[in-house]
Parts: structure tokens; sequence; C-alpha cells
């Protein structure tokens, strides 16, 4: 596939975004160990078959340190947007919706201006379609990670300070879009938060809203890792947390205790704590127990492989699962 390469030294990076040009370029810095880089790297290849006008960029983070240190990639998969051989937005981890939704906003192609009403409409269209792209929508100058201006700098703090859950829009990136939509809402400058595709305002709307207590009832709340975690281990009244999943496990005590709880035949879902990091390392301090795997029986920890293993053998752990222990 000709637009999905790899880079292995800083000489081909530099000429990779040079050969670009206007068009946008995506690069996955990854690491082989790692299982979410693998499975971030079938989805660029299924992005790179319907984003032919994209050039799509294989980077190992620790094989090319000068990019990597360049850009402070600290963690792996983490995904970088160039336009113009300027970085344009930012995506750190194995977040597939998120990476398909950002390769679509930032590789649409601008609306030739001049055409009359036609080009107009079209322009409408695609602006209706940002403003609704997420529940809460930030249309700024720079990214989350690095505004690129004071105003947008502070309506981040306020999101990050209320957890408030959003995306954003660098309209830097795009003077099509930039322009227009000062037109499309009326309002002339930036910062632009819109909610459920309705304006709301600028930064000082945003600072009103946090001061008299009304943004969180304004704009969706994220989900606290606490509060994700609570989720997921009782999701189901048996969740076993494990390296793999039931099909595969991908470890000796994950193998091990999934085929005593299959003994027992008491249902039961996994997690598998290699797709997300977040969880893997909060898990950990949420439990207070630091290794895997974790069995938890109607959201109550039973133990690790040890535990499990002792309840099967003294003829426990069938009524554990069943919570009549």
């Amino acid at each position: 596939m000709a637009n999905l390469v790899e880079a292995t030294s800083p000489q081909q990076f530099e000429e990779l975004l040079q050969k670009a040009g206007k068009s946008l370029v995506v690069v996955h810095f990854l690491a082989p160990w790692a299982p979410q880089c693998t499975q971030m790297n079938d989805v660029m290849a299924e992005l790179a078959k319907e984003n032919a006008q994209v050039t799509f960029v294989k980077l190992e983070a620790e094989a090319v340190p000068e990019v990597s240190e360049k850009y402070e990639i600290s963690s792996v998969p983490t995904f970088l947007f160039f336009k113009n051989k300027q970085k344009v937005d930012r995506l750190d981890g194995a977040h597939a919706p998120e990476l398909t939704k950002k390769v679509q906003r930032h590789s649409s192609a601008a609306v030739p201006m001049g055409m009359g009403v036609a080009a107009k409409e079209d322009l409408n269209e695609r602006l209706k379609k940002l403003v609704n792209a997420a529940p809460c929508m930030l249309f700024m100058k720079g990214s989350p990670q690095e505004p690129c201006c004071g105003f947008s700098r502070q309506i981040v703090e306020l999101f990050k300070q209320h957890s408030i859950q959003y995306s954003s829009f660098d309209i830097l990136s795009d003077e099509e879009v930039r322009q227009g939509l000062k037109t499309f809402s009326n309002w002339p400058t930036y910062p632009q938060v819109y909610v459920n595709g309705e304006l709301v305002g600028g930064l000082d709307i945003v600072k009103e809203l946090a001061e008299s207590g009304e943004l969180e009832h304004t704009c969706p709340k994220a989900v606290t890792l606490e509060n994700r975690l609570k989720s997921l281990i009782s999701k189901k009244n048996v969740m076993l947390f494990m390296k793999g999943n039931k099909e595969m496990a991908k470890c000796g005590f994950s193998r091990q205790i999934l085929e005593m709880l299959n003994s027992t035949g008491v249902e039961y879902d996994t997690f598998d704590i290699l797709q997300d990091e977040e969880v893997r390392q909060g898990l950990k301090t949420f439990s207070n127990w630091p290794t895997y795997p974790q069995l938890y029986v109607k959201g109550e920890l039973i133990g690790g492989h040890d535990i499990v293993k002792e309840l099967k053998e003294s003829g426990d752990l069938e009524a554990v699962l069943k919570g009549e222990n």
C-alpha cells in the first residue's frame, strides 16, 4: 500500500513530511512488543485503504529516539498529525474510534472558494457536521495538549478542572473552517464551544458558567478513572481481569485461572488489561492488588491465581463465584 510506509531514520521522517506538503500525514509511534500497537497498526492499515490521500507512517519510537524526543513521545501508541510539516494534532493511546475521527476531520478536502451558492452550502454542511462531531466541541488554536494562544489554554484548563469531556478542532489547521465558522455561528473570535451542535460561546461565557456552577450542567462530564473501574468490575457478576481473553490467554497464570473457572460452569466475562494501560495500572491501586489476573464477584475482589487455586482445591470456588459464600 503506497500510502502506508515505515520511517526508520530522522532523515526519512523529514522527507516524508516534505513530500506530503499540504496533505495529511499520520505518524504512529509504536513499540513492536506492545500488543496495543499491533492492534492499532491493523486499524491504520484499514484507514489507509479508505483514505488514499493521507500518508500513514509507522515509526518505532525507541529505534528513532531523535524524533521521539523532539515530539515528547513518552508512551506508545501515540499518533501525531502533520500538515505542511507542522504538527496539527496528537492522540495518545489505543483509541481506534478517536483516531478514525481525527483522520476524517483533518483529511477533509477543502471546498474551493469562489464557487457561489453551491460552495457555501457545502461549507455549511461541513461546519454542521463539525459542530456535531461530539456532544461538546471546542474550536481552538492548537490542541488540548499544545494550545497556541492564551485564551485556548485557559479554556482547556477550565475544562480540565471541571472534568469536562470534549473533542477539539484546531482552527489553525484549516483556514476555511476558521473563517467560515465565524459567519456560521455569528461569533467573531476563538475559542468557540458547542454543546449538542449549539453555540455556547467563548472563554468569557465559559468562565461565567464555571463561576456560577453551571458548567457541569451545560457540558458533559468525563467519566473518572475510579468510576470507570467501578463500572468495569461490576459489568458482570463474575469479572476476570487478565492478560488476553477467554479465547486466548497471554500468560500462564491467566491460562490456568481460565481452566479453573471453566471447570465450574459458572458464567463470567473477561477484560484484557493488555489493551488498556490506564485500566491495567489504575486497577492495581484501586484494588490494592499489585498483580494479574484479578477476579471479582459482584464488584468485590476475590483475589488472584493463588486464591482461586486454593478455593478450587477446597471445593469452595463454585459457591464463591455464585455469591453463596
